[in-house]
């Protein structure tokens, strides 16, 4: 692996560690405004000039952001999600089970429960707090490390048998032994270094404490936790700050809730996208027509990652398309239009690979195996375009730890900034 591609996956797994969807958006907004975007508020006009940067947030979780240059036609823009399959604490937390006080959590998306055993966890996300009206804070409790522990294989024979897990049961991981007075709110509150009786309300979630790491010969390969979907959203944030020229407004889309199923104020499903790029080009003086007319000429490409081949289950993938790690961007179809890429639209994308050197790589599902839908398939529920899904190949997708190839996400902003340049 060369220079460039080690340095580019060493600053995705940077943004990687991002403990939580809100902590990914705050760098995300840190990294904009180094570049001089703008920032804009939904319960303000939208005073928007040729030539100028900006970026609008929703729920602290989704971000929208875009240039506009001197002269435009369309807009072109790319999306990506920030949430990842994880465990949500409850509120009343702490649940008491023999001599050990545990926290009370929930599911939140399609997860793979096994790989959360006995793997160090910790506490992140955001907290709203009474300070002369209502303020969010974000919140890591780390250096705290808590554990869900697995049962021992003498009190489990059917362990490597394969068993149901109980979310309710199983998976609470311990935070003290009894006698302890400790409270989520009271470890927040000492970690903020604010008075407890303050804390109004919590959107707090488990994360895997293990670092990124690149691993294989000559380190050909990556895991970390959240790979799916933040490696494409950080691609994303790159290929629209390093864009340039061209005659469309470039834009970057980021949406939580993805993993289940975007409808939310936050969502794809919501109206955060077509009422931005609508204000966007009413500010920029545009009539009703011109903004059908621009509308009628944008592009999106929705990326969102997809199963590489398993070296122990090939028969789950297609049967002539085997996309691997390091073999490129995917452009993804799908007959029932769970993936958005027609032929008009990956014509246009392979196109502009080819003619930027970017390798790619076709994904299809098995015809037997059911896969999910994207963002490009929800968004154009509300903001119908010309729209090409694509991702990059990872293993172990939905696991606290996933793993995908080293090379592959500097091909994906490459392409980002290709399209977000024309």
């Amino acid at each position: 692996m060369d220079k460039e591609h080690r340095d580019y996956i060493y600053r995705v797994m940077d943004y990687l560690s991002s403990p939580s969807q809100f902590h990914f958006i705050k760098r995300a907004e840190e990294l904009l405004k180094d570049h001089g975007f703008i920032p804009l508020r939904e319960d303000e006009r939208f005073l928007v000039e040729r030539g100028k940067s900006y970026y609008i947030k929703r729920n602290s979780s989704s971000l929208i952001a875009f240039s506009v240059p001197e002269r435009f036609d369309r807009i072109n823009m790319v999306s990506a999600h920030t949430d990842s399959p994880v465990f949500r604490i409850k509120g009343n937390a702490i649940a008491q089970s023999a001599n050990l006080r545990r926290i009370n959590v929930e599911g939140y998306g399609g997860m793979l429960l096994y790989p959360w055993f006995d793997r160090p966890l910790s506490i992140a996300g955001r907290v709203f707090v009474k300070d002369d009206g209502i303020k969010e804070l974000l919140v890591d409790l780390e250096p705290l490390e808590i554990l869900i522990p697995s049962l021992a294989i003498h009190q489990n024979r059917e362990a490597n048998n394969g068993w149901k897990i109980s979310k309710q049961r199983e998976m609470l991981p311990i935070l003290s032994e009894e006698g302890s007075d400790s409270t989520i709110p009271s470890l927040v509150a000492k970690k903020l270094d604010i008075d407890e009786s303050s804390i109004l309300d919590m959107d707090l979630f488990l994360y895997n404490r293990v670092k990124a790491r690149l691993w294989g010969e000559d380190g050909c390969f990556f895991s970390s936790s959240r790979i799916d979907d933040l490696e494409c959203a950080i691609c994303a944030l790159d290929g629209l700050v390093e864009s340039e020229g061209g005659s469309s407004i470039k834009m970057c889309a980021l949406f939580d809730n993805e993993e289940v199923g975007s409808g939310t104020k936050q969502g794809a499903l919501s109206d955060f996208l077509v009422n931005v790029s609508k204000r966007i080009l009413i500010s920029l003086g545009l009539d009703e027509e011109d903004i059908f007319i621009a509308l009628s000429k944008s592009r999106m490409i929705s990326a969102d990652n997809g199963h590489a081949v398993h070296p122990s289950f090939p028969e789950k993938s297609d049967i002539t398309n085997k996309p691997r790690m390091n073999g490129g961007v995917m452009v993804k179809y799908s007959a029932n239009q769970k993936y958005t890429t027609d032929g008009e639209s990956g014509a246009f994308v392979k196109n502009l690979m080819r003619e930027n050197g970017i390798p790619f790589q076709d994904f299809y599902n098995n015809s037997d195996e059911t896969g999910g839908s994207t963002l490009g398939n929800l968004s154009s529920q509300k903001l119908s375009l010309k729209t090409c899904d694509v991702g990059l190949a990872q293993l172990a997708m939905h696991s606290p730890y996933e793993s995908a190839g080293a090379m592959d996400a500097l091909y994906l902003k490459k392409l980002f900034k290709a399209f977000l340049s024309l």
